[in-house]
């Protein structure tokens, strides 16, 4: 079965690669608390235009490198793009 999931891209300085930010809940064995956890993922792009705080869908493929085992299949939700230096001239 291949695994899909939804991310939130949260680093593009790599060429062709980003990085994926997927959260999810899950409970405490014991309290039943639900507590938040991240993972961080490489994500293949294949020629699609995204940008920092999209939200996106990724897929599971075969390994393209030691750590990047997935790939960008769509994005869900357009982020607003962080602009964190201008200059004044």
């Amino acid at each position: 079965m291949i695994k899909t999931l939804i991310g939130l891209i949260v680093s593009t300085k790599m060429q062709n690669t980003v990085i994926v930010e997927v959260t999810t809940q899950k409970p405490h064995p014991l309290y039943r608390k639900l507590l938040k956890r991240t993972k961080r993922f490489k994500a293949d792009l294949n020629g699609q235009t995204v940008a920092l705080g999209d939200r996106v869908k990724i897929t599971e493929i075969r390994p393209m490198s030691a750590d990047k085992y997935f790939k960008v299949s769509g994005i869900v939700r357009a982020g607003e793009v962080s602009k964190k230096k201008e200059s004044v001239k």
